[in-house]
């Protein structure tokens, strides 16, 4: 008996001192890839406006970093050694395209990027500047010089600013639902989930800023903005929109370009003039003063506002510049103080 007790003893040791062992051990290659299978998807987005949509779709299947976070610019920002690290590190860089990260390509050499870029416009319905677009900010600036992107303009250059048409997030969410699936296809069923319940959210919203917009006046859907960030929404609902700066926000009129616009601001009776959350707002405020056009809120243009704000989010934006927009607009109505 008393032998049996010391071989369970014995057995019960040795058995601890296997696991114990084993512990120590390196994990095999097995346990290291399901180990990796579960971290998170490391993704990278442009900015803001990408970086929500991802982090829609992604959720806890993911860890994001936006590198042109709230309120940024995208036109004139200057990538950081922060970014270069975090883009190195990225399994997945998700990007605008349409030539509006113009820093982009420098930062992915600098950071030696190897995962894969995902264009989230791809496959839009792109709007293409028309030769009265181009001429018209020209002749703002001054002998026919933009600065900043319509520097070197021509007639049929495309706006990259593609997101600020619902139907076209349709398709942004689509392409980075693709991506991610790619990626991660253990958890391809979630993402597939999440995007269809992102884009019937998008059509929802679609349909309701079409309707209440057809029932104001035509002639009173004319508004002023800082740049030109707003012609896919003009497309989509019939508003029209006076650029002060063009599709770049880093270029200004000149004194000359400023007093044609306000001339064209009187005589196209623009009911309201708006802000952007990306742009100096002294030029609309001095549009406001010297027209009769009443000074908006803000909209948003290139970039989401704080997550804990109404406009910091993709769909909240949306609601955000559509409900100031209408009360603007609305006959009877004053844009808000």
């Amino acid at each position: 008996m008393l032998k049996k007790i010391k071989q369970s003893a014995f057995a019960r040791s040795l058995a601890a001192l296997v696991l114990a062992t084993v512990a120590g051990l390196p994990a095999s290659p097995a346990a290291g890839a399901a180990a990796a299978a579960k971290a998170p998807l490391n993704v990278v987005a442009s900015f803001s406006i990408l970086g929500d949509m991802v982090g829609q779709i992604g959720g806890d299947h993911i860890a994001l970093t936006t590198i042109v976070g709230p309120n940024g610019n995208v036109h004139s920002f200057e990538p950081r050694p922060s970014d270069a690290k975090a883009l190195a590190q990225a399994q997945l860089l998700v990007v605008n395209g349409l030539n509006f990260e113009g820093w982009l390509p420098r930062l992915e050499k600098a950071s030696g990027f190897k995962g894969t870029e995902v264009v989230a416009s791809r496959g839009v319905t792109v709007r293409q500047l028309s030769e009265a677009e181009l001429a018209s900010v020209a002749e703002s600036h001054g002998h026919g010089k933009t600065g900043g992107h319509l520097d070197e303009a021509h007639p049929g250059e495309i706006d990259p600013h593609a997101w600020q048409s619902l139907g076209n997030g349709m398709i942004y969410a689509r392409n980075i639902a693709s991506a991610l699936i790619k990626a991660d296809p253990a958890n391809a069923e979630d993402y597939r989930a999440r995007a269809e319940l992102y884009i019937s959210e998008m059509k929802k919203l679609d349909e309701e800023i079409r309707q209440v917009l057809a029932t104001i006046p035509s002639d009173r859907r004319k508004v002023v903005t800082s740049h030109d960030a707003f012609g896919y929404f003009a497309r989509d609902y019939g508003v029209q929109f006076i650029s002060a700066m063009g599709i770049s926000s880093d270029a200004e009129p000149s004194a000359k370009g400023l007093a044609l616009l306000i001339k064209q601001v009187k005589a196209t009776h623009s009911p309201a003039v708006f802000l952007e959350n990306v742009s100096n707002p002294k030029l609309i405020k001095q549009i406001a003063r010297e027209t009769d056009a009443k000074l908006g809120g803000s909209l948003y243009s290139d970039a989401l506002d704080q997550p804990d704000k109404p406009a910091g989010t993709y769909l909240g934006m949306f609601k955000w510049n559509a409900g100031q927009l209408i009360y603007a607009l609305k006959p009877g109505e004053g844009a808000k103080p």
